[in-house]
């Protein structure tokens, strides 16, 4: 077990990549300077041997302007200062000095044509020095690659199983693929044990949570069910006309109580078990709303205006779309006032659209009483547009001086237009 922390594996790294490119550059300079200072002498040797037995002497001495090479000498009665000179068309190197006590100047003169190398030859150097060099550069890259790829392979090995984890299907055996052991006592390790208890309390939550909903769906819709048997018996009695509009109410009702539990128990599993890939029609769930909401238009003298534009069907959960519109149509008709204009809904292609007339005052009344509605299911706007998000449809409520309009869209993608009543 590796128990150096992944910032000193890294500055250990680092460090080491470094000490070796400074031994390379070390040697490669050194190299230069040795092989250069070997091409001065063995060029003075060759020069030597061309000229032998007369050895040519390349330095020497001139304490007289007059008595310097005539291509220096115009330069020399400018009085140049002390210092090293370099004349490249002639190839002579001077050093100008003073002699008796700085009275006059001295020139050494270091003639150097057939020591250094041509230019040609130069050219052919800088390549090969370029060679050299993009060789080294190279092999830093490589060999930096190689090392930090070395140290950052726990952290690539973490990310790839955590990549590799289903979210939307998380179990306990996901949380045991990531093993603290696995990577060390670093930095690396904590994040992997602190992923790992993570994923633990996920999936026990996953787990709770399904068993809880599991639970509360048998408890809830075993009441329901029995109140509903019991009320279509009572339809069969012998009621009075007051008794049979008492036992509607109760009817609606509890109709309304199974709606609203199934919509939360949707809202919180965790999954829906395939029931978000339903094929449905738009139009029926709507009919069915407007006709399940029409007693709140009883002494009312409002009409419904339907326009089927479109027939779209969509590919999602059925259930939660008939409790979005249920809720829509169920606050226009109930926040529309007696007389008023008739309430419009309009289904397109990718778009359902429910406008209700209102006043000034009954349009704010409305949006505040909304959003914390605790009539029928129970929902206010927050809810619907909860159920929306999780769906992916979009949910927005605009209010006008005159009216109120509501729209619920879905994505193109998941809509089929069967037919158009222009059609």
């Amino acid at each position: 077990m590796n128990r150096r922390s992944l910032r000193k594996r890294v500055a250990f790294a680092f460090a080491l990549c470094m000490t070796l490119l400074s031994v390379l550059w070390g040697f490669a300079f050194f190299a230069a300077i040795k092989l250069s200072e070997d091409r001065v002498v063995v060029n003075q040797l060759q020069r030597a041997v061309e000229h032998y037995p007369e050895l040519t002497a390349d330095i020497r001495g001139y304490d007289d302007i007059a008595s310097l090479p005539e291509s220096l000498q115009v330069w020399a009665q400018t009085h140049p200062d002390e210092g090293i000179y370099e004349f490249e068309p002639e190839e002579l190197h001077v050093a100008v000095f003073s002699v008796d006590n700085a009275q006059r100047r001295a020139f050494v003169v270091f003639d150097v044509a057939g020591i250094e190398a041509a230019s040609s030859e130069d050219g052919w150097w800088f390549l090969l020095i370029a060679g050299v060099v993009g060789t080294l550069g190279m092999l830093g890259f490589v060999l930096g690659m190689m090392v930090m790829g070395r140290v950052i392979a726990p952290v690539a090995q973490l990310a790839h199983i955590v990549a590799d984890i289903d979210l939307a299907k998380l179990s306990t055996e996901d949380a045991k693929r990531i093993s603290a052991n696995q990577f060390g006592d670093n930095e690396v390790g904590v994040l992997a044990e602190t992923i790992e208890k993570t994923l633990q309390r996920i999936s026990a939550f996953i787990a709770r949570e399904r068993e809880f909903t599991d639970s509360v769906s048998h408890e809830l819709r075993t009441p329901v069910t029995v109140i509903m048997g019991a009320l279509e018996l009572l339809e069969h009695s012998a009621l009075s006309t007051n008794d049979v509009k008492a036992l509607d109410r109760i009817k609606r009702a509890t109709l309304d109580i199974k709606t609203t539990i199934e919509l939360f128990l949707c809202l919180a599993r965790e999954a829906n078990d395939g029931v978000d890939n339903e094929v449905f029609l738009v139009w029926p769930q709507v009919n069915k709303a407007i006709e399940q909401q029409r007693f709140l238009l009883d002494g009312k003298r409002v009409a419904v205006q339907v326009d089927e534009l479109a027939a779209p069907e969509i590919c999602g959960h059925a259930q939660a779309f008939s409790i979005a519109v249920n809720n829509l149509v169920r606050n226009a008709f109930e926040y529309t006032l007696d007389g008023q204009e008739p309430i419009t809904v309009c289904i397109k292609p990718n778009e359902l659209i429910i406008i209700n007339p209102v006043s000034n005052d009954d349009t704010t009344q409305c949006l505040r009483t909304e959003t914390v509605s605790t009539h029928g299911y129970g929902l206010g706007l927050g809810i619907v547009q909860r159920l929306c998000e999780r769906h992916g449809w979009s949910f927005l409520l605009l209010s006008q001086s005159t009216h109120v309009e509501a729209r619920l869209s879905w994505p193109e993608h998941d809509t089929k237009s069967l037919s158009t009543n222009q059609d």
